[in-house]
Formats: C-alpha cells, structure tokens, sequence
C-alpha cells in the first residue's frame, strides 16, 4: 500500500515539473522576440531619443545659460565707409556793395526779390567719412534773369535783358576729433570757389552797350563743425569756416546752424539759419556782399 502511494505521489511530481518548465522555455523566447522586433523596427516615440543619443544632456546650470550669438563669417561684407546726401533750399537776402570801373554803389536784395527773378537753382551737401576722416562737399549755382522795356528818346523801344549767375563750390577733408553717440565734432580745411556771371543786352542793340563780364578766385579756408543729437528725434548741427587772407579775397567766412528732426532711421528734416560773407576787390572790381537767410532741407543716409 505504501509503495502504490509513493509511486503515485513520484507520477504527480515529475508531471508537475515536465508541466512547467515547457512554460517557462516558451516565454523567454517569446520575450527574447519582441525585444528583437522592437529594436529592428524604428518607432516614431523612439526617433527623439536616438537622435540625442550621442549628445551628453544639459544640465541645469547650462540650460540656463543663454545661447551664444553667431560670429560673424569670414569674407562677410564690412565697410567703414558711409555716404549722405543733403538737398536744400536756401532764401537769403543780400546786402553790401559792388563795383566796376572805378565806380560803386550799395544793394539791398530782400528774399523776395531774388525769388521774383529766380530762373534756375541747384544746393546742396554730399558728405563722405571714412573711419574719422570726413569729406564734405557743398554745391550752390543760382541764376537770375530779369528784363525791362527802355524808352530812348527819338529810338525804337529797346529791351534791355540783364542775366547772372553765381557759382559757389566748397570742398572739405577733415578728422573726426570726437565721435560718440552724443556729439561728434570735426576739424575742416579745404577751399571756397566762387564764379560770377554777369551779361546785359539790348534789343535791337543800342550803340554797342552790350556787356559781359565773369569774376573766378578761390579762397582757403579753414573750419568745423558740431553735431550733436539731443533726443533719438532731435539734433543740432552748427557749422563754420574762414579764409581769403588776400589770396583770392580779402576775407571770406560763413556760419550755419541746423535744427534736425528724424522722420525715418536714415531721412532727417532740417531748418536753419546761414551767413555768408565775402569781400573781393581786384581791378576795380568789388564784391563786399553778406549773404543770409533760412535754409530748409533734408539729410538722407545712404551707407
């Protein structure tokens, strides 16, 4: 009896374990196979990770840090150099005198009257800087016409036509003493050249009285100039210069200041005043004129 028992129990017991070790020999290989398949198919949740995966992570204190800006790649285009121009309108008025031929009188010229007889009119200012160094250029050309009807006694009505013109050119080079976001400050030299014209004819022509005369010389000067921002909008420019010293004229100087107001990062509208001064005398000829007036313009930076 007790040997029938434990050859049973023996039967149960070597079932049992013939039972559970085919389980246990199919889950590994089971397991075994998805881990397989898994890393032989790419997985959408996976593709961060993996493409990270050969990068160390951040830690805090560098993800706190911010990014290092770009540095500038070789061969990128740089330029110290930079180019304004600046048209203008300028209404003086004239006073002094002038003379010919031993013979002289005074004027007094109002705005008015020289717009009245205006016929053409080209000013303005190109200025150029390299680094410090600064070269302005100022240009004003302006021609007059004016013609009246004379009645010579026991003559046909003769018209007399009267034309002149004045050409002032101004070129400068200089060295930026102060450059700051404030004020900038220039030192000038260059030279002032000045160009008369002058014709009178009649019509018909009356006993040969037909005229034409020109007067040229060029005065050095010696200058500067002030600019000076008072707001992001609002800035001052004054401006000078002298010379002659009987190398053309006998003295020749003038004084500008400007009122600017900054409609656009590169557009500034300008208003002022300027006083221009000249006193030549050469062959009978002389010329001891002030000329003076508003002046409206613009600057417009294009480098």
């Amino acid at each position: 009896m007790r040997i029938r028992w434990a050859l049973i129990l023996g039967i149960v017991l070597v079932c049992r374990t013939t039972v559970a070790e085919p389980c246990g020999a199919q889950t590994s290989p089971d397991q075994r196979s998805l881990d397989i398949l898994a890393s032989d198919c790419p997985d959408a949740t996976a593709a961060p990770a993996l493409a990270v995966a050969d990068r160390p992570p951040a830690s805090d204190a560098e993800a706190a840090m911010p990014a290092t800006p770009a540095s500038p790649q070789v061969g990128e285009p740089t330029s110290e150099w930079h180019f304004a121009v600046s048209p203008y309108l300028w209404f003086p008025g004239v006073h002094g005198t002038i003379g010919a031929l031993g013979r002289d009188t005074s004027i007094h010229v109002s705005p008015g009257d020289l717009l009245s007889h205006f016929r053409f009119g080209l000013m303005g200012l190109v200025d150029t800087r390299y680094k410090r160094i600064v070269v302005p250029l100022d240009i004003v050309w302006v021609r007059l016409e004016d013609d009246k009807a004379l009645p010579f006694p026991n003559l046909p009505v003769t018209t007399a036509k009267l034309k002149g013109s004045e050409f002032i050119l101004t070129p400068k080079v200089g060295y930026r003493l102060v450059d700051s976001q404030i004020v900038k400050i220039d030192a000038l030299t260059g030279f002032r050249y000045w160009h008369f014209s002058e014709s009178l004819r009649f019509t018909p022509s009356q006993l040969g009285l037909n005229f034409s005369r020109s007067q040229n010389w060029v005065d050095p000067l010696v200058g500067g100039r002030i600019l000076a921002n008072l707001s992001p909008k609002i800035s001052v420019s004054i401006g000078g210069d002298v010379g002659g010293w009987n190398t053309g004229s006998v003295l020749d100087y003038q004084i500008a200041g400007l009122l600017g107001y900054r409609i656009k990062p590169a557009v500034v509208l300008q208003g002022g005043y300027r006083y221009l001064y000249v006193n030549y005398r050469n062959g009978g000829t002389i010329i001891d004129t002030v000329t003076s007036g508003a002046v409206l313009g613009a600057t417009i930076t294009l480098k």
